[in-house]
């Protein structure tokens, strides 16, 4: 299978599987964010819409994209607001989808699942506002060193879904080649555990460009 096939497999079971490392990633988005103004936000990896729930709390308009329509169909489901659009979209091609500049770009549990960096960063800098932020949310690089990826089980037996490993410097070098810089990283435990390896880390990204 490939990635969108993966998750529209998994869309059924998603919600209710034991899932550390999208309950935890939920709880980095949040942490992260919430002292960040913003009215607008590009949400990539929207998936059932753990995360979409939250966003209308403080931004005026949500647009949520992701490659899987089931998964799509299941956060329309849970989700109903006047302030939300949902878009199916593949973000290794062309960002033809919206037309709108954000304050905020979000990716959750995303970039594991793309090889060229470049592209996506590339993408980003023509939708972001000047002075707008990217918030990244991805399985700890350390995490994947130990052997660890997105995974679910199904009738013949656990289907792991394609990923790369990325290095923390990937995203920031790839980030900073189109302007925008870290300004904040975080790391995230299970149970807050700091003598274990990091599960979640949390990259926050700041466009240099300066408001008009």
């Amino acid at each position: 299978m490939n990635v969108q096939q993966s998750y529209n497999y998994w869309a059924e079971q998603y919600d209710t599987n034991h899932n550390k490392t999208r309950d935890l990633e939920a709880i980095a988005l949040r942490k992260t964010l919430s002292n960040i103004v913003f009215d607008s936000v590009l949400e990539i990896g929207c998936g059932t819409g753990k995360n979409t729930a939250w966003l209308p709390e403080k931004a005026k308009q949500v647009t949520a994209i992701d490659l899987s329509e089931e998964m799509l169909g299941k956060a329309k489901e849970k989700i109903s607001s006047a302030h939300v659009e949902f878009v199916q979209a593949d973000i290794t091609i062309g960002w033809t989808f919206t037309n709108r500049l954000y304050d905020l770009v979000s990716f959750s549990l995303v970039l594991e699942h793309i090889k060229n960096l470049d592209h996506i960063f590339y993408e980003v800098s023509k939708k972001l506002k000047p002075g707008g932020y990217v918030y990244i949310g991805e399985l700890h690089p350390f995490k994947q060193y130990s052997g660890t990826k997105a995974r679910f089980e199904t009738e013949h037996g656990q289907h792991i879904v394609t990923c790369f490993n990325h290095h923390i410097s990937e995203f920031t070098r790839a980030a900073k080649k189109y302007e925008m810089m870290p300004i904040d990283i975080g790391e995230y435990f299970d149970d807050n555990d700091e003598t274990g390896i990091p599960r979640i880390l949390s990259i926050l990204l700041r466009n240099n460009i300066s408001v008009p």
